[in-house]
């Protein structure tokens, strides 16, 4: 049993996304996509745009987000840093057309032996809708587990990965499990059609050995960085999608049942505290004064000096019922240059345990989302008379 331990503890700090360390010059991932050349900044919202870093292991798509499909060239060349020895393919640098949809481009490890594929993609700023169903997820596979992500389809088919969870980090110490064994899941039951499930779970022996002995339930609008999930768990969470409207109010269904007993990140029982969900949202600026890109993390995400408005269910009572909630985003106003810019981020965020983040909770604690909408300031029409 101890030796079991010791090689998953082993694995899981040496994990990269095609293989174990052990193995040399074997990794094959994209670590950061450009595009290059003042003549293609038009159809950007701004330069920053046309530079993707910073890419996680975890990510299957690199995707550029531009003004307009319409006004982008046939033939686009973009440029791509892969870890060394790797190749990629399509040749790095050669022009492709993306206005029909995803390149696919594929690296290679140094030594051959792996080979990881990514769609790489242009898609416009504009959500699919502002009203989240929930009804389309799909079955990913990490390491002989399977776990659900959602996303949303515009008009045209186009899939929009918006939503993250932290599914990727809680089936690292799992074995041969299904989707409905983690704490994020797509649910039959819901509010109408499917919905969301978000549960607090215990982390098992290598959880409590790091200290993170849960694991809540969450889902958000932004990226989940497998990667730091034991070195920096609070910057595992990255919040934020761009969006080009003021939002002013968020409403949707819930149910909720927390867990018997609450317990803090000692694993220790609290019996003075109830655990609570947690429902918020926030839209805040996503650069900074020298113009470098700022995303906020679990450390920040309700304290940052860049949040503008911010939205939050006061409470959650406990319901087997689904319940309406409703919230009202609350601050300062927003700058019209900046928005048409796009220099604003939203997120929404769900977590079956508040405290979560810091790893405090009641196993068993559960809740239930759906069919939730966002409502936005009406845009102002220029009179052209």
């Amino acid at each position: 049993m101890k030796i079991r331990y010791s090689f998953a503890l082993l694995f899981v700090l040496l994990l990269t996304s095609c293989i174990k360390d052990e193995l040399p010059n074997a990794e094959c991932d994209i670590l950061s996509a450009w595009v290059e050349g003042d003549q293609y900044a038009d159809i950007f919202y701004n330069k920053s745009q046309m530079r993707l870093e910073n890419i996680s292991a975890s990510e299957k798509e690199v995707v550029f987000t531009v003004r307009s499909l319409i006004s982008m060239p046939k033939k686009l060349p973009v440029h791509f840093e892969i870890t060394p020895g790797a190749t990629i393919e399509p040749a790095n640098g050669s022009e492709q057309d993306f206005t029909k949809g995803p390149v696919t481009y594929t690296v290679t490890s140094e030594d051959g032996e792996w080979k990881r594929q990514y769609a790489v993609a242009f898609k416009e700023l504009n959500l699919p809708t502002y009203k989240f169903s929930f009804e389309n997820y799909e079955t990913v596979e990490l390491y002989g587990n399977y776990y659900h992500e959602f996303y949303e389809v515009d008009q045209s088919g186009t899939h929009h990965n918006i939503w993250a969870s932290g599914n990727s980090g809680a089936v690292l110490v799992k074995t041969d499990s299904k989707p409905e064994d983690q704490p994020t899941y797509s649910t039959p039951n819901g509010y109408a059609g499917r919905g969301v499930c978000l549960n607090t779970q215990d982390a098992g022996s290598l959880g409590h050995l790091f200290g993170k002995p849960i694991a809540a339930g969450n889902l958000f609008m932004g990226k989940f960085i497998l990667e730091n999930v034991l070195v920096d768990a609070l910057k595992a969470t990255e919040f934020g999608r761009p969006i080009d409207r003021v939002p002013v109010r968020v409403t949707g269904y819930y149910k909720y049942h927390p867990g018997a007993v609450f317990t803090d990140k000692d694993m220790h029982e609290i019996p003075s505290r109830t655990d609570e969900a947690s429902i918020y949202a926030v839209f805040y600026r996503n650069k900074d004064s020298e113009g470098k890109d700022v995303y906020l993390y679990g450390n920040d995400v309700l304290s940052s000096p860049y949040i503008v408005k911010k939205a939050q269910v006061a409470s959650l009572p406990p319901t087997d019922e689904w319940t309406r909630f409703e919230m009202f985003f609350e601050g300062d106003e927003a700058d019209t240059q900046i928005l048409t810019s796009q220099g604003y981020n939203m997120t929404l965020v769900f977590s079956s345990s508040k405290e979560g983040a810091s790893f405090e909770g009641a196993v068993g604690s559960v809740l239930y989302v759906d069919e939730v909408e966002v409502s936005f300031e009406e845009l102002e029409t220029t009179d052209a008379s």
